[in-house]
């Protein structure tokens, strides 16, 4: 098991304990913000699976079927994650609106509280060891899963911090019993937030965008520094593709110059390439000067 699928199954064990924590503790005390909580915590599982899929499937090798391999699919999982996560926030503003209309009283406030500071906690730990994972590996579904994760620790806290002030008022007298669905909706909210984020960041991939610009920028200095002074090079583009950068350009040479040169000069340069970016992909077009344009050095 790699450490990207040891990480999915950390996600998916501990939104299984919390899942089951929060509907016990919602149902027990009818709180309409802890329920929205399990939800939360329902869709964090759901895409704690499709992450699990996702980091399995992107790192088999290239196939017939897929030559370019199937990194894509963790940029799907993302948006399917998204897509979720706005469904699970429109149920619990549904919820809520109903709760407001009908309001109820709240039992056992302080195993709420109790089982949301344990699930922050959690989270606040899982999500860490998602994120560190997720930026060593470059894995778009375990960074969506983390993101999951990190909203949860928020949105807990907010619904303990809710459920105590309905404490505290109660000891002198007063109901804020409104508050509970109140705090449900500022979590559904935040969650609407968190999965337009999370779209907007899965889905750019998925369409061929191209390297960051300090990532171009590093490119085009590497290929400038490994190339024979007479040269130069045109027409440089990118897309990533999960952790995988596909790069290609034309190079021009020197029209004297033999194809073993050509070669080493292209192999010089992907490697200094892929000691930045360890999963790029380099395509290199070699065309003589004359047949190019002399030095342009641009990127288009």
């Amino acid at each position: 098991m790699n450490r990207k699928t040891r990480a999915a199954m950390v996600s998916v064990c501990s939104n299984i304990s919390l899942i089951i924590m929060k509907v016990v503790a919602g149902f027990a005390s009818g709180s309409v913000s802890i329920i929205s909580e399990a939800i939360h915590s329902a869709m964090d599982l759901v895409a704690a699976l499709i992450a699990l899929f996702a980091v399995k499937k992107s790192d088999l090798p290239p196939d017939e079927r897929h030559p370019y391999g199937h990194d894509k699919i963790e940029n799907v999982s993302g948006v399917i994650e998204a897509l979720l996560i706005l469904l699970a926030a429109g149920w619990i503003i549904f919820e809520a609106v109903d709760k407001l209309i009908a309001p109820s009283p709240i039992e056992s406030i302080g195993w709420g509280v109790l089982v949301m500071v344990i699930s922050a906690l959690v989270n606040s730990g899982v999500s860490a060891y998602l994120y560190k994972v997720a930026r060593e590996e470059e894995s778009v579904a375990l960074a969506a899963d983390a993101l999951h994760l990190k909203a949860d620790v928020l949105t807990s806290a907010g619904v303990a911090a809710g459920l105590g002030g309905i404490w505290l008022a109660g000891l002198f007298g007063h109901s804020l019993a409104l508050l509970d669905p109140l705090v449900a909706i500022a979590v559904a909210i935040f969650i609407v937030r968190e999965a337009i984020s999370m779209l907007n960041e899965a889905f750019q991939p998925l369409i061929d965008q191209s390297m960051s610009p300090e990532e171009l920028a590093m490119t085009s200095r590497i290929i400038t520094e490994c190339c024979p002074a007479a040269s130069g090079f045109h027409d440089l583009r990118s897309r990533r593709a999960g952790r995988r950068r596909h790069i290609d350009f034309h190079l021009t040479l020197p029209p004297q110059m033999s194809i073993g040169e050509a070669h080493d000069i292209c192999d010089r340069i992907e490697h200094a390439i892929m000691q930045q970016l360890p999963h790029a992909i380099v395509l290199i077009h070699v065309e003589p000067e004359e047949q190019g344009v002399p030095s342009p050095l641009a990127i288009n």
